[in-house]
């Protein structure tokens, strides 16, 4: 008989350059199945033809917008491309995010409503889809937890400033969805975790605008292997909440 593959959630991989793709590449690295769940079909393609190529088994799920019935739609899907008998649900990550860079007075109400949806509802709806399916899990020797869910914060998770209204009062309400989640299904064995991604993420323009300064961010891979430790902690010393910055951090 076959042996159970373990499988990740990623949802959120953007242009397959940041910390959702990287995720998905390290976890592939490491032994996982991955379904990837993003908005652009052809970034999704690209990423997991990329996995297949490097030996890893991938699949792309695309979903018009984070709304709380496209979640429950996608993971009926993703059970059907990988299926119980063959597939362990173990890990899942919420790498979801809207930004919105303005003064308070210059925020419309659209843009606060979007934020509250993409990064607190959006949350709460994949959260909910992924215990379900880690409950229906079981431990051994192998699997001494039923799985682990990681939410990817940002430094207005806990700290708001000037041009941050909007978008942190949803990594506020993310990040306080993440707290209760661990307090409440802890006991079940579940892990849920929140990383605090405390300065710029290294892709694209900002890469190239600090090619001379390499301690200036974060790498998305940096992030990534972050993320896999968390899956691999012993359940006597579980972290809830990861703070992740660069060395050279100026602010």
């Amino acid at each position: 008989m076959a042996a159970i593959r373990p499988l990740f959630v990623v949802a959120g991989v953007g242009n397959a350059a940041g910390t959702g793709a990287a995720a998905a590449r390290v976890f592939s690295k490491a032994g996982y199945s991955v379904a990837l769940i993003a908005r652009g079909q052809s970034s999704l393609n690209s990423l997991s033809q990329e996995l297949k190529n490097a030996g890893g088994e991938a699949a792309p799920f695309c979903i018009p917008s984070y709304s709380p019935g496209n979640f429950s739609s996608v993971f009926s899907s993703i059970g059907s491309q990988f299926p119980a008998s063959r597939y362990s649900f173990r890990a899942a990550l919420f790498n979801v995010g809207y930004a919105v860079w303005k003064p308070f007075l210059e925020v419309t109400p659209e843009e606060v409503q979007e934020s509250l949806d993409t990064n607190v509802a959006a949350a709460f709806s994949f959260s909910r889809e992924a215990i379900l399916k880690f409950k229906q899990n079981t431990i051994d020797a192998e699997n001494p937890n039923r799985g682990t869910l990681i939410f990817t914060g940002a430094t207005a998770s806990t700290r708001g400033n000037t041009m941050t209204s909007a978008f942190s009062i949803g990594k506020f309400g993310a990040r306080g969805l993440s707290q209760s989640l661990a307090k409440e299904f802890g006991k079940d064995d579940i892990h849920v975790a929140h990383a605090i991604i405390d300065g710029q993420i290294m892709t694209g323009a900002a890469l190239a605008r600090a090619s001379d300064k390499p301690l200036s961010g974060l790498s998305p891979e940096s992030i990534a292997q972050s993320y896999l430790y968390l899956v691999n902690q012993e359940k006597s010393a579980w972290t809830w909440e990861l703070d992740l910055r660069p060395a050279h951090e100026k602010w």
